[in-house]
């Protein structure tokens, strides 16, 4: 096959969990769309984190916290003990602006991308106990978000056009870091 070509055969892929084996089978343009993916949750998680931390008044959470949860959420009382706590309105102030800024940036540049895609899922989940709503069903963005996040992980996606990719393959005594530290494979890729 010419370098130019695309390759349009098959991967396979498959999960085995409990006794339930799921097969699937992505299409070799599949890569392009998780990057696109990868890319874009980057882009709004690194956007929203540097308007927070370079705005004019510094970001607080602790009005949301107690205010904004919807008396509905099945979280309301862990929203509630955070917006009381003055030492966690604290570390919110700051995990939020920053975590949001170097998981975006990590996406972007696929640095530890399973790592990165771990928090931003589960900063997700708590946007969506926080936004909580379901008039019109329990799916909503921040759901659909979480997912994202999580298939952004699933794939792989720092591999694509990513540092993961340059990192996993770093040599450390003359074998790949993720060779001699086989856990690494949790928050690289």
């Amino acid at each position: 096959m010419a370098t130019n070509e695309i390759n349009t055969g098959v991967n396979t892929f498959e999960s085995k969990i409990g006794g339930l084996t799921v097969r699937g089978q992505a299409h070799s343009l599949s890569a392009w769309f998780v990057l696109a993916l990868r890319l874009m949750m980057g882009y709004a998680f690194l956007h929203a984190g540097w308007a927070k931390i370079a705005a004019a008044e510094p970001f607080d959470a602790a009005g949301y916290l107690l205010h904004a949860v919807p008396k509905t959420s099945p979280m309301l009382g862990v929203f509630h003990w955070m917006g009381t706590t003055p030492w966690f309105v604290d570390f919110v102030n700051v995990a939020v602006p920053f975590g949001e800024f170097f998981i975006g940036l990590a996406l972007i540049v696929g640095a530890f991308v399973r790592l990165a895609a771990f928090f931003g899922a589960f900063m997700m989940a708590m946007f969506y106990f926080g936004n909580w709503t379901v008039e019109h069903g329990i799916i909503n963005g921040d759901f659909a978000y979480m997912l994202v996040f999580l298939a952004v992980a699933a794939f792989g996606a720092g591999h694509i056009l990513g540092l993961d990719a340059l990192i996993e393959r770093y040599e450390v005594g003359g074998e790949a870091l993720v060779e001699k530290y086989p856990a690494l494979r949790y928050i690289l890729g």
